[in-house]
This record gives structure tokens, C-alpha cells and sequence, in this order.
């Protein structure tokens, strides 16, 4: 096909996934992607800001119900303007998400080219990766191909599929043909792909123009067109966020775009990149990408190691002080609810420990003691059979839904700045060091009408203290009824 090379690329940034093998810190509450890893921003937010300027448009991101105010929220704190927010019902894997963004950018520009990227991987050369994908632009403008980018590997790693190209790499990143997927090696298998220098590692990350991408799943998954763009066409605007319709979207498959797409098709190209990747994996890939010391070692957080070699010691909470004495080879991340403690080499084994707790009913192994909310957060500082005691932070301007009890009552004292909050048909001030009590049944709401964040504390009394205990009236961010609507 003929495409402007100079057209400016829409990214179709993917961040509903729900990763376990960086557990305690990632949790199918609040995933990796929105976590600081390795700096000072999230790894959703580096994504966005890696495919933005000169050549990208506003992004498209796909994510699920839990995360849509995460998302604009995280975008607004690093200066980017979001852009469109498809919300899936649930995950169907990587091919009706990038089927879905591809029918809503028909609609809306016939001649978009999509960059589709994974919001939690690391890519240390911004400049070398937009050279990349400027190669991968000439391909789909001079062969209208599907491309793929694959990464120059530098150790035989098991953990990552591979691509198998038809010549070996010439360090120029000019674009090359794919002869095969692989899957994961094993260890050996590895070590001669490595050595035949004509095998990276599979990415997951695309370039091509919408026309493209839909005539290759009109080749070679028909089947997922239907129910993805019934999905897509019967879409709900919500508070500048489109749900894709549930009903549509429950007939759809779940698989990944390689096994439906790329796998099949003839046309797919592979751009080299060798400026670094990783796609943060495991814990051994963080201490990798942290740059350990002298002596093989990282520590965050208030971490202390002595005598200790090639090992990470990681705190997330600032009132736990983590010692390590003469550890080699381990890994151990401490979290206010939950402590992992490892030998390096079984880093990819972590979602063992996440299935053992999903088992065993562990609150700890889908969620955090924080619990985020569009309106800011709470946590748990104390909970028994008939009592609870949370630390709620409002944001400036937020509000809690107009909401009743059926098995509790609450009682709450202001710490931080000034609550309004109503109570059947009574709204009033709450300033520091002022209490309000909630009884069991009664129509009530807390805002925060000040500048700055409003704390408090509740105690929370009664039969029940489930978070699904909530009967919703009103919201300002328009969730349903149940724990986070």
C-alpha cells in the first residue's frame, strides 16, 4: 500500500493485564504497570512518554474496568493528554484488544498507523527505538507489511519466545523477513540460537497500518471479526472512556495476535533493535535492569545488606526496615501485608506462590492493604470479626458516592484537612480532630471540598465489613453497585 511516511503514528498502548510474577509488589489489584520499578514514574506513564512527540498522535489504551481512572490519572501527572480509553469487560488477550482498536480507528481515521506496545516493558534508548520504528514506518509504507520489532539478545534467556529471521542481522536495523516464531527454549536451545546470531527475542510489540492489520484477520481469524465489532459497535461512552459492549465482547476468543495472526501470515517483517529491552518479567530482570553494585547487589527502600552478594533487597514500606546478613543469590521483597523471600534462581516460580495463596483464600494474593479508587485511596489498619479501622486519603475535589449499609455502621474523625459530609438530609463541615458518626442504614456521602488531600480515619462496626456492602445512589464517576462498581 502507499503510506505517508511522514504520517504521525497513533500507539495502542495494552494495560489490563494482571501479571503475578513480580508478586508482592504486583497484584491483580493493581498491576505492575501502574508500579515505579525502575524510576520515578510507572511503567505505564515511561510507555507513554516513549511514544510521544514528533512522531505520535494521541494515544489508544485498552485496559479493564478497575484501571480506567488509573490510567488518565497517570497520564495527566506526566503532561499527556489522554486520548482514547477503550475499556474491555474482561481480558481476551492480545488479538480482539488490538482487533478492537483497529475497528475503532477505521471508524474514526481510515488511514491511522498503529504502534501496539505492552505498557510494562522497559526500553532504556528512546532515540534508538523511534529510529526503529521510523524503519518499520518504511515497511509499511513501501510493502504494507505487518512489523515486528525483535530485540538483539544478549545471554540465552528462557524466558522469552524468539524470532527467527531469514538472515542474520547486519547492525544497520534495516528491516528483515521472518522465517518462524519460536517458542521458549530450553536452556540449550537458548545457547545455539544465541550463538547462530540469527534469532531475537519476540517483543510483542507491532507496527501497521490499520487496512493491514484488518485484512490479515479477515485472512486468518475471521472468526473473532464478528463478535469484536459487534462489541465495538454497540460501545458505551462513559465519562470520556468507551465500554466495549460485554455482550459482544463474551462471544470473543481468548489468543494472542501471534498464535491468530502472526503466526499465519506471509507479510510480516522484523525491525532488529539492539538499544535494549526487557520486558520486566521476573524479579531477576528488575535487579538487572537496576544495575547492581560491585558487589552484585540492589537495594531499595529501606534495605540494609551486609556481606551480602548478587542478591536484591527490596522495601515498600518506609516504618519496615529490611536487613539482609550474608545472603548470596536470593531475593527478598518486603510489603506491609507480605514479605517474599526466594533463591534467585527460582525468580520465574513466583506465580507458584501466588496460586498456592489464591488456594489457601490469602486476601494477599490479588490484593494490596491500599486499595485505590478514582477518588484516591484507602487501606486497612486494623480488621477483626465485627471491627475495621481504615486510613482513607480523598483527593481535592473528590467525592465518595452517595451510599448505605445494610450490616454496618461508621464512625469517622478527620485527621488531614476538611470533609463535607451528609447524612440523610444533613450536610455539614468536618474539620481535624472532628468526628462524625454514620449509623447502620443511613444515606451518606464524604467529599473533600478543599485544595489539598483530606484524611481520615473510619471505624467501621457490625455483622458484615465486606467492601460489596455498599448500595451506590449517586457518583460523580458513574460505577455500579458492588465493591468498586
Amino acid at each position: 500500500m502507499s503510506t505517508d511516511q511522514n504520517r504521525r503514528i497513533t500507539p495502542v498502548i495494552l494495560c489490563g493485564g494482571s501479571g503475578t510474577r513480580l508478586w508482592p509488589l504486583s497484584r491483580k489489584s493493581f498491576p505492575k504497570q501502574f508500579s515505579k520499578l525502575t524510576g520515578e514514574h510507572s511503567l505505564f506513564q515511561s510507555c507513554a512518554e516513549r511514544l510521544s512527540g514528533e512522531l505520535f498522535a494521541a494515544p489508544l489504551v485498552l485496559t479493564n474496568p478497575d484501571f480506567r481512572f488509573v490510567v488518565t490519572e497517570q497520564l495527566l501527572k506526566v503532561g499527556i493528554d489522554p486520548g482514547p480509553v477503550l475499556i474491555e469487560p474482561e481480558g481476551r488477550n492480545t488479538a480482539p484488544a488490538i482487533l478492537a482498536a483497529a475497528l475503532y480507528l477505521q471508524r474514526h481515521d481510515p488511514d491511522a498507523i498503529m504502534l501496539v506496545a505492552p505498557s510494562d516493558h522497559v526500553v532504556p534508548d528512546v532515540a534508538g527505538f523511534h529510529e526503529a520504528v521510523r524503519e518499520g514506518l518504511r515497511v509499511v509504507a513501501d510493502k504494507g507489511h505487518l512489523v515486528t520489532f525483535g530485540i538483539t539478545p544478549d545471554r540465552p534467556e528462557t524466558g522469552y519466545g524468539y524470532l527467527d529471521l531469514s538472515e542474520t542481522p547486519d547492525g544497520s536495523g534495516v528491516a528483515i523477513p521472518l522465517t518462524r516464531f519460536v517458542e521458549k527454549p530450553d536452556a540449550s536451545t537458548a545457547q545455539d540460537m544465541l550463538a547462530k546470531g540469527n534469532y531475537l527475542w519476540n517483543a510483542g510489540i507491532f507496527l501497521f497500518a490499520v487496512t493491514d492489520i484488518l485484512r490479515a484477520f479477515e485472512a486468518h481469524a475471521p472468526d473473532l471479526i464478528a463478535p469484536v465489532k459487534a462489541a465495538v459497535d454497540a460501545a458505551e461512552a462513559d465519562l470520556g472512556f468507551l465500554r466495549l459492549d460485554p455482550e459482544g465482547w463474551s462471544g470473543v476468543e481468548d489468543i494472542s495476535i501471534d498464535y491468530a495472526v502472526m503466526e499465519k501470515t506471509d507479510a510480516l517483517s522484523v525491525v532488529p533493535f539492539a538499544g535494549g529491552w526487557s520486558d520486566l518479567g521476573s524479579w531477576e530482570a528488575v535487579m538487572r535492569e537496576t544495575e547492581p553494585d560491585g558487589q552484585g547487589m540492589v537495594t531499595s527502600g529501606p534495605a540494609t545488606a551486609i556481606d551480602c552478594h548478587d542478591s536484591l533487597l527490596r522495601s515498600e514500606d518506609n516504618s519496615l526496615e529490611l536487613v539482609g546478613i550474608g545472603l548470596e543469590n536470593t531475593l527478598v521483597v518486603a510489603m506491609p501485608d507480605a514479605v517474599l523471600v526466594a533463591d534467585m534462581s527460582r525468580a520465574q516460580d513466583v506465580k507458584k506462590a501466588v496460586a498456592a495463596l489464591k488456594a489457601k483464600g490469602a486476601k494477599q494474593a490479588e490484593s494490596f492493604a491500599r486499595d485505590h479508587r478514582p477518588w484516591g485511596h484507602f487501606e486497612t489498619l486494623a480488621l477483626s470479626d465485627r471491627f475495621q479501622v481504615k486510613r482513607i486519603v480523598v483527593k481535592p475535589g473528590a467525592a465518595l458516592s452517595l451510599q448505605s449499609h445494610m450490616h454496618r455502621s461508621e464512625h469517622w474523625i478527620v485527621v488531614e484537612g476538611t470533609a463535607r459530609v451528609t447524612i440523610d438530609d444533613t450536610t455539614q463541615l468536618v474539620s481535624e480532630n472532628e468526628s462524625v458518626y454514620i449509623p447502620l442504614g443511613a444515606v451518606h456521602r464524604m467529599e473533600n471540598p478543599g485544595k489539598v488531600p483530606m484524611v481520615l480515619i473510619e471505624v467501621q462496626t457490625g455483622t458484615y465489613l465486606g467492601e460489596d456492602d455498599i448500595i451506590r445512589y449517586e457518583d460523580l464517576y458513574k460505577r455500579g453497585q458492588g465493591a468498586k462498581g
